[in-house]
């Protein structure tokens, strides 16, 4: 599994709207929609980009978002939504969770993506079928700002450490974050988050390409939790040591180590681990059997070391989850892994948080 390495380059905007864009289906639907489409990160030969599309009119149960790359720019990966493209042509469908627009509704998307020679971006959307021109405009230098989570003070801060499964782009966070009461959780860690289709509260200790057993060997978590001060930290972590055929005994010693540190820091640490996702990458077959045998050792691990004051908490994210239909690589999880994913993980973060 290799690290992304992303290199910021300031965002492109273009904000389109008409209110002749038919969105729902009957011919006498009152209509209208923007589209904003933001080129957020871009490198040499790649870019990631964000759509959000707001419904103006009256409310949709599906949506078809179709566009043109003006310099032949390819989509390699797209969430929250299912892509086809045909020459420089692109059609985006809503995924099965957000096809309804409410009116003042938005659904949103993200991808990557790659291009040569120059990444200009489209003119002109056609939603449902019909077109949406409008002009450019100039995006906001920087793609900071405030995180659309809630206020600190009563919040939890809530920590999403691992790999990249975790982090890259980690939108089952972004799902989970939806589910849980905003002015309650605080998302909290040192590494933004790519996007997801839609605002979230997106910071994350999500290192592509990391190995448990290094973060607990080279002492790398104290910074982390001294920059944010969790509350809660959930756990997902061992992909790349069991990949790189690591001793299941090995892994639990390293996550031993994240909880001294974890509880160093918070003596009342709320500790979420997870029996991670199946693991089935076409190089290596033997891959799937060292992450049984590193889940299967997982409960007795946390049971041994969970304490009144810190518990430690097992979700199992192994259990029905498939990598032919929930990831797109055998490794990490496409849309329909990141609905599971949240799904697994929402009781027991409501619980630490209740």
């Amino acid at each position: 599994m290799q690290r992304r390495k992303w290199a910021a380059l300031g965002l492109a905007t273009t904000l389109l709207s008409a209110t002749g864009l038919a969105l729902a289906t009957s011919a006498n639907a009152a209509a209208g929609c923007s589209v904003k489409y933001t080129v957020s990160n871009q490198w040499p030969g790649g870019f990631g980009a964000s759509v959000d599309v707001t419904n103006l009119g009256d409310p949709t149960t599906q949506w078809s978002l179709v566009f043109t790359f003006p310099a032949g720019q390819t989509i390699t990966q797209l969430w929250s939504g299912t892509v086809s493209q045909a020459g420089s042509t692109v059609t985006v469908r809503n995924a099965g969770w957000n096809g309804a627009m409410a009116t003042n509704g938005t659904a949103s998307f993200g991808f990557n993506g790659s291009w040569t020679g120059s990444n200009p971006v489209p003119a002109a959307f056609t939603l449902n079928g019909v077109t949406c021109t409008g002009g450019v405009v100039p995006a906001p230098s920087g793609s900071g700002g405030p995180s659309p989570s809630s206020s600190a003070g009563a919040a939890t801060k809530i920590m999403a450490l691992g790999d990249s499964i975790t982090g890259s782009p980690g939108c089952w966070r972004a799902l989970l974050w939806r589910q849980l009461p905003a002015a309650e959780v605080d998302f909290v860690g040192t590494l933004p988050g790519d996007g997801c289709g839609f605002p979230y509260d997106s910071q994350n200790e999500g290192h592509g390409g990391f190995l448990v057993t290094n973060v607990a060997g080279q002492n790398q978590l104290p910074g982390w939790l001294s920059a944010s001060d969790p509350d809660v930290v959930m756990m997902h972590f061992g992909t790349n040591d069991a990949w790189s055929n690591l001793p299941t005994t090995t892994i639990l010693n390293a996550y031993t180590t994240l909880v001294g540190q974890m509880r160093a820091a918070n003596p009342r640490m709320k500790i979420i681990v997870a029996q991670i996702i199946p693991l089935n990458p076409p190089t290596c077959t033997d891959c799937g059997r060292r992450v049984v045998n590193l889940n299967a050792a997982i409960p007795a691990w946390a049971a041994s070391l969970s304490t009144a004051a810190s518990e430690i908490t097992v979700v199992d994210q192994w259990t029905g989850f498939n990598t032919a239909t929930d990831t797109y690589d055998g490794v990490h999880p496409n849309d329909a892994g990141n609905v599971k994913i949240a799904a697994r993980w929402l009781p027991a973060v409501r619980a630490a948080i209740s």
